[in-house]
């Protein structure tokens, strides 16, 4: 059974590998590109005689030297093409990297379009190599041959090739830009939050879990961040112990070997009094699987990830060196349409139960404030000094506000009254204070779950919202 879980977290992590890298997809079209050069030919020895003079018409006529001079032309093409495209893949990399985040670069390298068009280009090269070795010329101890409808494969794969080209050429001028960016993480997020986070159910009655004092600590047996939780391994595990597991770290926190990650005691099941005595350490063994490490962040449960990739974009435009505040303001209008999302959700933690519905394992999810804090907190200390950065803040908690429920709300007023302690701190022009103020009673009125109309200003005026400025 160990084994068998030890295997499906091998798997999991090969899969997240082959979702978040850039070379399994060309790999395969590698693969399926040699073994085409190969079986092609032989097809083509096959039916060769057999089809007819309008098929014929619409495949490859020239002799074998024109058949050479046609695959080496687009092998030799193909390579320069692929350079091209692998030079362009660095570049938007390093750019990505240097100046919005290095976190950013999982989300350009598992970008579909850019794995396929190399995986094209690659394909399309070692393809008509393969094909070129089987043309032969007439002699003494060989026939003519010349592979026509292999050829023509090979036409057909540059013609897609030459297509996709320019489609990645016009993908990867969208990618670099910084609202499109902005735009796939948010998806991305929004994808997983549906995925990972459950819809609150207000009918639902919250169910207490209490870890005794004396549970045992399940120490790791590995290093790494926490990518997901395999529930069936650890409610598995902690049924055949006889136990109850309360995870201890959330998805995306870091974990040390040596040092606990979950603590365990005993159930009230009935049947667990006749086994042997639990041996905690062998329990530590068995949970491992069940925690899949990674070596970075960004597996798919890793929601808080998503939020860390936008707070860096608008921290990096807030630095000195890219001083940038519009990008700052509209990635903090992504961070607001994420945490209105996360707080309609289920925060509460996961409880798992076995086939008798006895419970058997506790997973945490992180809580509203510690997300609110993550979008917030570190844009406020670097974003204070700017007022269309605060402003943006400020319709964030207002947007919040509005959408979270009665008992997070204490979340929201904290982050207002931090925000309003430190634009006191500030030393403001009274120009400058007056929006800023109209934008905290909006705040406030929000609060009490009021939203009122916007008033036309006159031209030249400050208005409560920072906007397109």
């Amino acid at each position: 059974m160990r084994t068998h879980r030890d295997l499906s977290s091998r798997f999991a992590a090969l899969l997240n590998a082959a979702r978040t890298n850039l070379w399994p997809i060309p790999t395969i079209f590698v693969a399926a590109a040699l073994v085409a050069g190969v079986v092609f030919p032989r097809i083509d020895r096959r039916i060769d005689e057999s089809l007819s003079e309008a098929v014929k018409g619409y495949l490859f006529g020239g002799d074998s030297d024109a058949a050479r001079d046609v695959l080496g032309a687009i092998a030799g093409s193909m390579i320069t093409v692929t350079s091209l495209t692998f030079s362009l893949t660095v570049v938007t990399l390093q750019l990505a990297s240097s100046q919005f985040s290095p976190r950013l670069l999982r989300t350009f390298t598992r970008d579909r379009q850019v794995q396929v068009t190399l995986g094209l280009f690659l394909g399309t090269f070692l393809y008509s190599l393969t094909v070129m070795r089987t043309v032969r010329d007439s002699g003494d101890q060989q026939d003519l041959f010349v592979p026509a409808m292999s050829v023509s494969v090979s036409y057909v794969l540059v013609t897609a090739s030459v297509i996709a080209l320019v489609l990645f050429l016009a993908h990867i001028v969208r990618q670099i830009r910084v609202e499109a960016i902005l735009t796939d993480v948010r998806a991305s997020a929004l994808t997983m939050v549906a995925r990972v986070l459950p819809e609150h159910d207000p009918d639902a009655e919250p169910e207490p879990v209490v870890v005794p004092s004396g549970a045992t600590p399940l120490l790791a047996r590995a290093t790494g961040f926490v990518g997901s939780i395999d529930r069936e391994a650890l409610v598995s595990a902690a049924t055949n112990a006889g136990v109850v597991i309360a995870v201890d770290v959330a998805v995306g926190a870091w974990v040390v070997e040596g040092t606990p990650v979950a603590h365990a005691w005993l159930s009230g099941d009935p049947d667990a009094a006749s086994r042997r005595e639990v041996r905690f350490d062998e329990l530590s063994d068995a949970v491992k699987p069940a925690l899949m490490l990674l070596d970075e962040r960004g597996g798919r449960e890793d929601v808080t990830f998503s939020l860390r990739q936008l707070v860096d974009v608008a921290a990096k435009a807030l630095s000195p060196g890219v001083n940038d505040p519009t990008t700052a303001v509209h990635t903090v209008n992504h961070v607001s349409a994420l945490l209105c999302e996360v707080a309609g959700r289920d925060l509460s933690p996961e409880v798992l139960r076995d086939d008798d519905e006895r419970l058997r394992a506790i997973l945490p999810r992180r809580d509203l404030a510690e997300f609110v804090d993550l979008g917030i907190g570190q844009l406020r200390s670097y974003g204070i000094t700017d007022r269309l950065v605060v402003q943006a803040l400020l319709v964030l908690l207002r947007e919040l506000a509005w959408v979270v429920r009665e008992e997070d709300a204490h979340v929201v007023r904290e982050q207002l009254e931090q925000t309003r302690r430190a634009i006191a701190a500030q030393d403001w022009d009274e120009a400058d204070l007056t929006p800023l103020r109209r934008n905290l009673d909006l705040v406030d009125e929000a609060m009490a779950h009021r939203w009122p109309p916007e008033v036309p200003t006159p031209v030249g005026a400050m208005r409560a919202r920072p906007g397109d400025r």
